[in-house]
């Protein structure tokens, strides 16, 4: 008889198995895509797995080969198999959007930031009637919106627009389905990680460890890399570096980072 543990992973594997794989390419069809990644089916696997997951028994004490441990790793890679998707996605609204705002990729450079804005623009030409508040800080719309009001932009055939917006629809579902999964790894963090969930907190332990692949992983893993596990890169839109965080992921989340003061 499967257990419980096996259940939810039979669940995380059938939502892999899902995910849609959208190459880059001029034939790109957003049908195929809608008949590749049901969106509303894979929220609905997280959310019952996520279910399961709560039911599970607390065990105290993780160990490699305890099946919570290895559905937690399950979890994890899960979660960077949703990454790479999301980045399949974003080349993808890219392409098709380049001809609408070209520049808009070198200003906006995280994919779910990027998405969200193409929907919200669409074919406006004029961006003072886009509200992007809440999307993007104060200093990027202003220049994404002097940018468009300087670029020879082009609007998008409404086939190629409605293409465009189901494909950043997409985007965002798959990344409320990996905070869902991401939220059940933090829940159990403490159970796996208590040493570090009480120097970094649990949100901050979590993200490390997935992005290690695993607590044993991220055990092995030199400081000066752990230190660069989740870093992004900054658009500083023209202002001065001597304010700004280079090299800093994660652990720029911490509590102790965030009450640091700046070197002097």
């Amino acid at each position: 008889m499967a257990t419980l543990a096996d259940s939810f992973l039979a669940d995380l594997d059938e939502l892999s198995d899902n995910e849609a794989v959208i190459p880059e390419g001029e034939d790109v069809d957003a049908t195929k895509m809608e008949e590749d990644l049901d969106g509303e089916l894979a929220d609905i696997k997280v959310e019952d797995a996520l279910q399961k997951g709560s039911e599970m028994t607390d065990h105290g004490v993780v160990l490699e080969d305890d099946p919570e441990y290895q559905l937690i790793v399950d979890c994890n890679a899960l979660s960077a198999d949703i990454d790479n998707e999301i980045i399949i996605i974003h080349n993808f609204i890219r392409y098709k959007y380049h001809l609408k705002f070209s520049e808009l990729e070198s200003l906006v450079h995280h994919p779910i930031d990027y998405a969200r804005v193409v929907k919200k623009i669409g074919n406006e030409v004029d961006l003072t009637l886009v509200d992007l508040e809440g999307l993007l800080p104060s200093a990027i719309i202003m220049v994404v919106s002097v940018t468009a009001s300087t670029t020879s932009a082009k609007l998008l055939p409404e086939d190629v627009l409605q293409k465009t917006i189901e494909a950043c629809d997409r985007a965002l579902i798959l990344d409320s389905a990996k905070k869902k999964v991401l939220d059940f790894v933090e829940s159990r963090m403490v159970y796996i990680a208590p040493n570090l969930s009480a120097i970094v907190g649990s949100a901050v332990a979590a993200k490390l460890m997935g992005t290690a692949g695993g607590l044993f992983s991220l055990a092995k893993m030199p400081a000066c890399n752990v230190q660069l596990l989740g870093a992004k890169k900054k658009n500083l839109a023209g202002f001065s570096t001597a304010t700004s965080q280079f090299r800093v992921g994660y652990l720029e989340q911490t509590e102790i980072f965030q009450s640091t003061p700046p070197p002097l």
